[in-house]
């Protein structure tokens, strides 16, 4: 399925974004030259055809009185750069307009990726071109994006290493463990790490590195009681190749609950998983 690209941009008058981009760079960098901003929403779509897209165009990615569409940008004298998510950041535009396709086409949930397209006019050094894309581009959840358009969406999953087991660990005297426990900066303390050994020599087995990550987030209050110990009304596996052993683990926690809790009520968290 090839990727078709939308872009959306607020009429005069509902642009209110824009202008207020406008006056915070002049105002916040000083970039006084500036005389225009534009900002169009670009969407890339994997998934419906043709006709389909053409419907959401008008329902899903504008409002008819607010916004003009467009399949490419009009030719502009302006400096030019797009922003996007880092991979694995929740971008919940994307998110609500395929969520809206799949109900209004009744089909697959399609593939949808957004970027925020600046055009800034103004003659503008390049010292204050870099400078604007510093402070609209945060590097902690977004890159620049490319103005090319990609020939799919799909992010291949790589193939997972073996995880590191750590070998010695129950024969591990008090000192090798503290040792270990400052090297790896882990949250617990030195005692709970070495509680952790004992464990796991009980079980006559070294862990694995993941384990013991596992362990020290589990042993954190705020993590268990705002994260791990929210309850899960659904689970939903996406289709990739690790879904068959997600599932065949799913149903293993499934049958112990019912082994361990028996007629018992009791939420499904992650902290019993």
């Amino acid at each position: 399925m090839s990727v078709q690209r939308i872009f959306s941009e607020k009429k005069p008058g509902f642009d209110v974004e824009a202008a207020g981009l406008e006056r915070d760079l002049r105002g916040t960098l000083g970039i006084n030259t500036i005389t225009a901003l534009r900002l169009f929403h670009r969407y890339d779509v994997q998934g419906p055809d043709a006709a389909q897209l053409q419907q959401a165009a008008h329902t899903v990615f504008s409002e008819p009185n607010a916004d003009n569409i467009c399949s490419d940008l009009p030719e502009l004298d302006a400096f030019i750069f797009a922003a996007e998510y880092l991979p694995g950041q929740f971008d919940q535009r994307a998110d609500s307009a395929a969520q809206c396709i799949a109900l209004m086409t009744g089909g697959e949930r399609p593939i949808v990726r957004t970027a925020r397209v600046y055009a800034i006019f103004g003659d503008l050094s390049n010292a204050e071109r870099e400078k604007i894309k510093a402070y609209l581009i945060n590097p902690v959840e977004s890159r620049e994006a490319s103005p090319k358009l990609p020939e799919t969406l799909e992010i291949p999953a790589p193939e997972p290493q073996d995880v590191p087991i750590v070998t010695g660990f129950i024969v591990w005297d008090d000192a090798a463990v503290s040792a270990y426990h400052a090297a790896g900066g882990f949250a617990m303390t030195a005692a709970d790490l070495c509680f952790c050994r004992d464990y796991f020599a009980s079980e006559k087995r070294d862990p694995s590195e993941t384990e013991l990550r596992v362990i020290d987030t589990y042993w954190s209050d705020h993590c268990r009681h705002t994260t791990f110990s929210t309850r899960l009304a659904k689970v939903n596996f996406a289709r990739s190749k690790l879904t068959p052993a997600l599932e065949k683990a799913w149903l293993q926690y499934l049958a112990l609950r019912e082994e361990v809790y028996g007629q018992r009520q009791k939420d499904v968290t992650l902290m019993d998983i």
